[in-house]
């Protein structure tokens, strides 16, 4: 019996006061009254060519495909945000090598990425001055089956930032 009443509400309490934590997506840190988001097309600052507009279309796609906001390309007084971003800077580089022929065996692409999201007023609703992001990816080593694996790896970094942008405006980190 004496263990009932020193356990029980030792139990009652943690049931009650729950751990704090919340599931991914159930969050919503940006204001009500926010229904269309501009995005328009990110500035390059980098060397790559056309990074720019692949992270642009990777960033759109996703508000459209997780979010019920409606975007659009310009800013103006239809978008209640307006989300910008410039790239900084790029890199491709050899992470491993081949022991045996010395070639590079795979390469580590990143992207670094000023992104900021503003309201109407143009009150900082979420801002990030180096948004790093990277992703690696493997080098054929036979010449004959050979084809350029640099492009579909900028696609998947372009997707992956996307991903991972979109969840921390919409969750707040």
């Amino acid at each position: 019996m004496r263990l009932v009443t020193v356990v029980l509400p030792g139990l009652l309490s943690l049931t009650v006061s729950g751990c704090g934590y919340h599931t991914a997506g159930h969050v919503k840190t940006l204001p009500e009254d926010i229904h269309t988001i501009a995005v328009p097309a990110f500035i390059n600052q980098s060397r790559t060519y056309r990074v720019e507009q692949r992270l642009t279309a990777a960033v759109v796609r996703e508000l459209v495909t997780r979010t019920n906001y409606h975007v659009v390309n310009e800013p103006d007084q239809a978008a209640d945000a307006t989300l910008q971003g410039i790239v900084l800077g790029t890199v491709a580089v050899p992470a491993t090598y081949d022991s045996q022929t010395g070639r590079a065996a795979s390469v580590l692409v990143a992207v670094t990425v000023k992104v900021s999201l503003t309201d109407r007023h143009g009150k900082v609703l979420y801002d990030n001055p180096s948004y790093a992001f990277r992703d690696q990816y493997q080098v054929s080593r036979e010449l004959s089956s050979f084809f350029e694996e640099g492009s579909p790896a900028w696609e998947r970094l372009c997707r992956e930032f996307a991903r991972s942008l979109v969840s921390n405006l919409l969750e707040g980190f």
